[in-house]
């Protein structure tokens, strides 16, 4: 599933692509998705012009006006959407969903063979914002507040990985970065949050501005459907020090990276480097019961 590099990555690339090009037209296929475009969408869309586009979350906004009371279009890619710019000669693949023809000769697809992601209208800018409040999206993992992480993983019982998976937290971060910002600040994915020192809260905090940072470097991970914008593919799966490295060499200590199954992921780490005890605080601190003295 794209994650936040990515959707960065997408974003990034299709800004000088789409920005201040006019829709001309909207097509789209007779498949759903996981929530179809509607055809109603298609008059308020054509004649509109692309004025910016952003990223939030695994989220991809378009503004079709810089006004907060215009139209936007909602994007999520899901696990294996595609949203590309081409040429409008470009032959036009399988899966493909919807495609807006734009002025000067491209066009703006979007593609998902599996179709669990989504392309949607929304009125203003309140709609998109009323959309990430229902689906209970959490800040940026970028300058995120020191106080406000410390609290959020350590009154929590869960996993690491279930925490950082969970968008309610940390908007963007997924199962790779997950694994990759574990391993870099050398905890077991398994750990409890309560577990964690305040250092050791932080330590994770900087290792996961530190892992997406570099994936977008890289144009996020390219496994298997992923590409960006402009369609180019991305280089960070040749960086991972844990992801999918089940049986190989640690590159910090050369112990065999080890694979465990967590809130339902694969989760990847190195048994060494990050340990194999995942403290559980509330049963340390739980008094101890006294043993009645035997005369």
């Amino acid at each position: 599933m794209p994650e936040l590099p990515e959707v960065e990555t997408v974003v990034r690339d299709l800004r000088p692509l789409v920005v201040g090009r006019t829709i001309r037209a909207v097509r789209y296929g007779s498949k759903k998705l996981r929530e179809p475009w509607q055809p109603k969408w298609n008059a308020r869309v054509a004649g509109t012009r692309i004025e910016a586009i952003r990223r939030r979350g695994k989220w991809i906004v378009v503004e079709l006006a810089r006004r907060a009371d215009a139209p936007r279009l909602l994007v999520h890619l899901g696990m294996t959407g595609q949203f590309t710019a081409v040429p409008a000669a470009q032959e036009r693949p399988d899966h493909l969903h919807v495609a807006f023809e734009l002025d000067r000769g491209r066009e703006l697809r979007f593609r998902d063979p599996r179709r669990f992601g989504c392309l949607t209208w929304h009125s203003d800018e309140a709609a998109v914002q009323s959309r990430f409040t229902e689906v209970g999206l959490g800040p940026e993992p970028f300058a995120i507040d020191g106080a406000y992480f410390r609290q959020a993983v350590r009154k929590s019982a869960r996993t690491l990985k279930a925490i950082l998976l969970d968008q309610g937290v940390l908007a963007g971060v997924g199962n790779i970065y997950a694994d990759e910002a574990c391993s870099v600040s050398q905890l077991h994915p398994k750990r409890r949050g309560a577990s964690l020192t305040l250092a050791e809260a932080d330590r994770l905090r900087a290792a996961i501005e530190a892992v997406l940072a570099k994936a977008i470097t890289h144009r996020g991970s390219t496994i298997r459907d992923y590409v960006g914008g402009s369609g180019l593919r991305g280089g960070f799966q040749n960086e991972f020090r844990v992801y999918g490295r089940t049986g190989e060499p640690c590159l910090a200590c050369a112990a065999p990276i080890e694979c465990v199954r967590l809130s339902g992921r694969a989760s990847h780490y190195c048994p060494a480097c990050q340990g194999t005890q995942h403290k559980d605080t509330k049963s340390a601190q739980r008094p101890q019961r006294r043993m009645k003295k035997i005369d």
